[in-house]
């Protein structure tokens, strides 16, 4: 995938479902990984073109492990102009030696989602982006099938009325094969995760088993997206509405 290739994704989704408004201030959320820094790419790109006018800024937050060296990702905002900031946290000693969590994950995502919730605050930014892939929603709806006994995933775009901010996927409409390929294609810099969990994680067996279904019925990995999207657009649209707005769609008496 080129840069261009890229920009054409992440456009259809920010229109589709309206993602970005004038004057938004959004905090890409950089993890390191081929994912977000493909998204740092995606919208300092789009932000020099699109109609609408917003800006961004990179976040990072550093959960205190060794290893974890983000120099090269410091040089790349320099070069594109982006503002970065990282938040130095000791939730990995907290999660893996004072607490010794026997499954880390959960609460190690919490701990670090309130991290960076209170930074995009300080920082004046009303929206997050994530860069979660079309595979994500796959990935992410068969754990909750298996784990949490319902059919959930997350919406391009959600509004969260504690912190009054907006989460937005602009990368909803990207496989991460295409991902994979921007990554080589443009040698980002790849920092590896160097957390104990990593890739032992029930995400990564998701991952694995809709892999080897796909493998088995060929295509199926595009039909299973394919009723995803028709059945969920709904909820997705209707996240966006607040906590009063969804009450009176669904004819709930308000006070």
């Amino acid at each position: 995938m080129n840069l261009q290739k890229l920009y054409s994704y992440t456009r259809q989704a920010i229109e589709a479902y309206e993602l970005i408004d004038e004057g938004d201030k959004i905090a890409i959320g950089i993890s390191g990984g081929k994912d977000s820094l493909a998204l740092l790419y995606a919208l300092s790109g789009i932000q020099k073109f699109y109609p609408k006018k917003f800006d961004i800024v990179a976040i990072t937050v550093d959960l205190g492990f060794d290893n974890f060296n983000l120099d090269n990702i410091i040089k790349l905002c320099k070069l594109i102009k982006v503002e970065y900031h990282i938040i130095k946290t000791e939730i990995g000693n907290i999660v893996f030696e004072a607490r010794k969590e026997k499954n880390p994950c959960s609460l190690c995502a919490k701990m670090r989602k309130g991290a960076l919730n209170q930074a995009v605050k300080e920082l004046g930014c009303n929206k997050i982006a994530y860069a979660h892939h079309k595979d994500d929603i796959l990935h992410t709806l068969f754990l909750s099938y298996f784990f949490e006994s319902q059919l959930y995933s997350f919406a391009p775009y959600t509004f969260l009325e504690k912190s009054q901010l907006a989460i937005i996927r602009p990368f909803v409409f990207i496989p991460e094969k295409e991902i994979i390929g921007f990554q080589k294609k443009y040698n980002l810099p790849v920092v590896k995760n160097p957390c104990p969990a990593g890739g032992d994680t029930k995400r990564e067996e998701m991952k694995e088993l809709i892999e080897l279904i796909n493998k088995k019925y060929p295509g199926v990995k595009k039909r299973m997206f394919s009723a995803i999207s028709n059945s969920m657009i709904p909820d997705w649209e209707f996240s966006r509405l607040s906590s009063m707005d969804r009450k009176r769609k669904l004819g709930i008496d308000i006070e």
